[in-house]
């Protein structure tokens, strides 16, 4: 199955060959089911193939792909889906900028800070993950994924995640502090509600601009729409990607309509995208995040997880941090968390590893699991954890 001509991100790949997907099932081309519980690392909340979002898709293939780099044109699909937005969220947040990635929005919000402030310096958290890009990778406290490609951006600083103590590092020299309200690759870390509204003050004294990077914890992943309505505390600037698209791909920064039209003067132009709003991608956005609002679904999601951690639990385990359907499973070690995760895939389910902790295994199933479905695969992560463990 490994194609030189295709370009790999590590050695040792999943390497499931993909047939078709269906609600939360990958199905491979030699007949094998796999229960997707990481949803696609943290991307498919509403499962695989949802039919309303694949009407959406095809309704707006009918119509009109590309036409013209974002912004110049008119599309219903990019003014409904930011109208949409702009209800859900708070008041301040009522602009949002199109683009095609995670990394591509924090890159964005970055640029928008400085522009804001008129400062350069920036502050992040060890052990964060805000992408793979130059900018990005110079705000992310992973010094593994970064000593390879230096230099990257100056003037960064990193604190440690949910510490007071450390809040000092943000001065009036900030032009931003970008942080996961979630520390989603650091190892599901949930900061204290004391923290959150410390971060809030801290830039409030300072005019830092507070980016919340929702990438991996948005669209009811930690049982609300956006993790940041946990802690009420609302940021200047907030990204999305991952989930937002229902499948497709597509990123967002948002922010005030003031802060935004920083970007549109001196010089014109002052961010740009090809094809950030693409009006097939908005168009699916706009049926998920409809769907994900709608009915019960994230107001069930806090229920499932607690289903799933009950099944789960387990005497080895060291530790299990959630908030949500979003896990960190943490063993004694990385030999273990190796031997789990590839004994669940032999067993049909999958769950993944976390980039900056390598003690811990990740699960995220889709929202719209069922309980007879979180009973089946979590007795199997069950079973596979007791096994490896009692060798």
């Amino acid at each position: 199955m490994n194609n030189i001509h295709l370009a790999q991100t590590s050695q040792t790949p999943f390497e499931i060959d993909v047939d078709y997907a269906e609600g939360i099932y990958i199905y491979d081309k030699q007949g094998n089911r796999f229960a997707d519980l990481i949803s696609g690392i943290s991307v498919s909340n509403l499962g695989h193939n949802n039919e309303r979002i694949k009407k959406a898709i095809k309704d707006q293939v009918d119509k009109y792909l590309h036409v013209m780099v974002y912004g110049e044109y008119t599309q219903n699909p990019q003014q409904e889906l930011a109208n949409l937005l702009a209800k859900l969220l708070p008041k301040q947040l009522n602009s949002t900028f199109f683009v095609n990635s995670g990394t591509e929005a924090n890159e964005a919000a970055l640029k928008l800070a400085k522009r804001v402030t008129g400062r350069t310096e920036l502050v992040s958290c060890h052990k964060s993950y805000h992408g793979s890009t130059h900018g990005s990778l110079s705000v992310t406290g992973n010094e593994n994924k970064k000593y390879h490609v230096r230099p990257l951006l100056p003037g960064v600083s990193f604190m440690e995640f949910n510490n007071e103590a450390d809040l000092g590092l943000i001065t009036k020299k900030t032009a931003a502090v970008i942080i996961e309200p979630i520390q989603g690759d650091a190892g599901v870390r949930i900061p204290s509600k004391s923290y959150m509204a410390a971060l809030r003050q801290k830039c409030n004294e300072t005019g830092a601009l507070l980016i919340f990077d929702e990438i991996q914890t948005g669209f009811g992943r930690t049982g609300a729409l956006f993790a940041f309505e946990h802690y009420n505390v609302v940021p200047d600037i907030l990204t999305i990607a991952k989930a937002m698209g229902g499948g497709m791909p597509i990123g967002a920064f948002i922010s005030s309509h003031d802060y935004m039209h920083e970007l549109t003067y001196n010089p014109n132009l002052g961010h740009i995208t090809t094809f950030g709003g693409h009006p097939v991608c908005c168009a699916a956005a706009l049926e998920n995040l409809k769907i994900l609002t709608e009915g019960d679904l994230i107001n069930n999601v806090e229920n499932k997880g607690k289903l799933f951690e009950e099944i789960i639990s387990h005497p080895s385990i060291v530790e299990i941090r959630r908030k949500g359907l979003f896990f960190a499973i943490e063993m004694e070690n990385s030999n273990l968390v190796q031997e789990i995760v590839l004994g669940c895939k032999a067993q049909g389910v999958l769950s993944y590893w976390f980039l900056s902790n390598e003690e811990s295994f990740r699960i995220a199933p889709p929202l719209i699991i069922t309980e007879k479905e979180i009973k089946e695969t979590a007795t199997i992560i069950y079973e596979v954890i007791n096994l490896v463990t009692n060798k």
